[in-house]
């Protein structure tokens, strides 16, 4: 069972120099007190224009030297968010450059070489990608373009194997507002992009739980039909939501920030989904017979309450003890910088390594249902 892990993209740096600084500055402290005899993985965010600077000459070899001599590895790569990630307006520009583009396949492949390069003899990766695009103005007519784009990466990355003998996978992520948003939109997608199976060892999933907790999904069903349509989850992103019962959704309206999307899914009484692709949308709606409501917003997975609301816990209790033991698990929890000030720790090491030990604790206990 390999070690709990957090990602990296809760640290600013969008420069390689600025991700090396957080993982001197942070992940190695996480690694020291989690793991000081042994190296550590790290699911490491690298945007595009680090994954640039690592094509210059030696670059990605100097950047691994340094990884081994900190103690630190990586077999998982966020490839989701290509431009900058903190400290500006993020919201739907995470999604750009999407899947029609063709800098989206550039950009996960050189993330690929990059991985190869610092994999064992015969090792696996994978890094995360949009699950080609945003819903919103993505017109129908473009998905075959975009899934052109996205067969021509899955093939690179066949001969990428051939050349190395590594095999990186792409991590598809369902996310809130997106063309993939379900888990039942994941098998479809699926079986559209990849119908004989030919590159089933380069496709596969980032199993994003928060996300899937947003949709009211049921861990038990959601895992079971991967497992019917033969899709592995290539690496588990633990999070946590927002759940607030009954339709009071005003309670939540200090979570609104300039930075990031919190998509919000109302649940009315007939079980049925409303969802709005930011909290202000839906703080404007007006609905009858609301039972529940699910906000965006990834918190510290140890947090199972708080003042106005409680959180989807009970999803990560229910879900991360029926991942296959070899499944590699990272906190996700990069909205530290905006998270309201009570819910922080003194210091952000603190933070990641209390939410690595209560997920440890977790993917080990007794499956719920």
């Amino acid at each position: 069972m390999p070690p709990v892990t957090y990602c990296t993209n809760i640290h600013p740096g969008e420069t390689l120099e600025e991700v090396r600084q957080g993982l001197q500055q942070y992940a190695v402290r996480v690694k020291a007190r989690l793991a000081p005899e042994t190296p550590f993985p790290v699911g490491l965010r690298l945007s595009g224009l680090a994954s640039l600077e690592l094509e210059a000459a030696d670059a990605a070899q100097r950047f691994g030297d340094f990884l081994t001599e900190a103690g630190l590895c990586v077999t998982t790569v966020n490839g989701f968010p290509y431009g900058r990630f903190h400290h500006t307006p993020v919201k739907e520009a995470v999604y750009l450059p999407d899947w029609r583009d063709p800098e989206r396949a550039a950009y996960t492949l050189r993330l690929a070489r990059t991985l190869a390069g610092w994999l064992p003899e015969g090792g696996r990766g994978s890094i995360s990608t949009v699950p080609v695009g945003f819903r919103r103005g993505f017109p129908e007519n473009d998905l075959p373009t975009a899934l052109a784009v996205l067969r021509r990466t899955l093939a690179a990355l066949a001969g990428l194997r051939q050349e190395t003998g590594k095999i990186i996978r792409l991590a598809v992520e369902a996310e809130p507002g997106c063309l993939v948003e379900t888990t039942p939109e994941m098998v479809a997608l699926f079986e559209r992009l990849d119908p004989d199976g030919a590159f089933r060892d380069f496709l596969t999933v980032c199993y994003d739980c928060c996300h899937q907790a947003l949709q009211y999904e049921d861990p038990e069903a959601s895992l079971a039909a991967y497992a019917a349509a033969g899709i592995a989850v290539g690496y588990v992103q633990v999070s946590s939501a927002l759940h607030l019962d009954g339709g009071a959704l005003s309670s939540l309206s200090r979570f609104v920030e300039p930075v990031y999307l919190h998509q919000a899914v109302a649940r009315l009484g007939d079980g049925s989904l409303r969802r709005f692709n930011d909290l202000p949308e839906a703080l404007a709606a007006r609905l009858d017979d609301v039972a529940s409501w699910r906000v965006h917003f990834h918190l510290p997975v140890f947090v199972a309450e708080l003042p106005e609301c409680a959180t989807t816990q009970d999803f990560l209790v229910g879900i991360l003890p029926r991942f296959a033991p070899e499944a590699s698990m990272e906190v996700e929890t990069y909205t530290w910088s905006v998270l309201p000030g009570e819910l922080k720790m003194p210091d952000v090491v603190d933070s990641i390594c209390r939410e690595i030990d209560w997920v440890e604790a977790a993917r080990s206990g007794p499956v719920k249902g």
